[in-house]
């Protein structure tokens, strides 16, 4: 007899404790009465008919993510793997659609994103497709708002992650992307160097330019000794001709010493002695003081009158610039 009592005692218990339940948050669960639905709990401590009642099912409200992998073609022929992540959650005012309506619902939204991305992809180029993937995304989410939305599913976001062509598009890629970038490299070290030779070639203008300056500057003082010197030289009763030839002589000399005062000039003046001084100066003595006559000569000498038809050597002056005449 107390065997029994305390048989029917623990399967009292087993009873009642069966009666209670709880519920997770962001959860629902789905009670069937005699395999009949009969409601939807919430989060917390439930009471629920032991034998009579039962836990059909938990439906999970918290947002969840599909990524969905889709090999599809482009406009230009070119095959590319993509993946489109689908973040959706069930509507807790409609769990009693998405749990007995949609049994499969991860294959129902693989089979919605299959349909849109094949039927946008195609459309475009393969460079389309990485600037356009935002349109493609808004696309699928809107395919599957209309779809999933009778089942009790929202679709909070659709992203494309990933958009993978085959591994030799994606070198061709890479080549044509780096011979681009070498072009433009090309074409800035082109203009770097183009502005580097412009620019030597102005400093070497503007060096050209104060150099002539400087040498004409330098002459010119040059020339304002020699002429002091000249003066010099004929208050002390030397003309003209003789100073000229001993100012050159002086410079010569002066030359000769600028180079013997450098003690790394490997340079030889032949023939060079003492003589070729004095020689230098009576011939340059010489030179002009012949120079001197003739222009004596040629100014003394009377214009002969050109003949026309005539051009001898005795009727032609080279001084004379007139036109000829007619011999009378």
């Amino acid at each position: 007899m107390d065997v029994f009592l305390i048989a029917f005692l623990v399967f009292g218990l087993l009873v009642l404790f069966s009666c209670f339940f709880t519920v997770k948050q962001q959860t629902a669960v789905v009670i069937e009465r005699f395999g009949k639905f009969l409601s939807i709990r919430n989060s917390g401590l439930q009471l629920k008919i032991p034998i009579i009642d039962r836990i059909a099912g938990r439906v999970n409200l918290r947002i969840q993510q599909l990524d969905v992998i889709i090999e599809t073609k482009t406009k230009d022929n070119v095959f590319v793997k993509m993946k489109v992540s689908v973040q959706f959650k069930v509507i807790q005012e409609k769990v009693y659609e998405a749990f007995y309506k949609l049994e499969y619902p991860h294959d129902q939204i693989t089979a919605y994103v299959f349909d849109v991305v094949r039927a946008e992809v195609p459309k475009l180029k393969l460079d389309d497709v990485f600037e356009r993937k935002d349109d493609i995304a808004i696309a699928v989410k809107r395919e599957l708002n209309e779809a999933m939305m009778a089942y009790g599913y929202d679709i909070i976001n659709t992203l494309v992650t990933d958009i993978d062509p085959d591994i030799q598009v994606k070198n061709a890629m890479n080549r044509i992307n780096a011979a681009d970038r070498e072009k433009t490299a090309a074409e800035f070290e082109s203009e770097a160097q183009r502005i580097r030779i412009v620019a030597k070639a102005k400093a070497e203008a503007e060096s050209k330019r104060l150099q002539g300056q400087g040498i004409a500057d330098q002459r010119r003082e040059i020339a304002r000794g020699l002429v002091e010197s000249v003066e010099v030289l004929n208050n002390v009763g030397i003309n003209s001709q003789e100073a000229s030839a001993l100012i050159v002589v002086t410079q010569h000399y002066d030359t000769l010493q600028a180079i013997g005062a450098d003690t790394n000039s490997n340079l030889i003046l032949l023939p060079n002695s003492p003589q070729a001084g004095s020689d230098m100066l009576n011939n340059m003595v010489a030179s002009f003081t012949a120079s001197n006559q003739v222009g004596e000569v040629m100014k003394n000498t009377p214009k002969r009158i050109k003949k026309k038809n005539d051009h001898t050597s005795t009727d032609y002056n080279p001084s004379d610039t007139s036109n000829p005449t007619e011999e009378v």
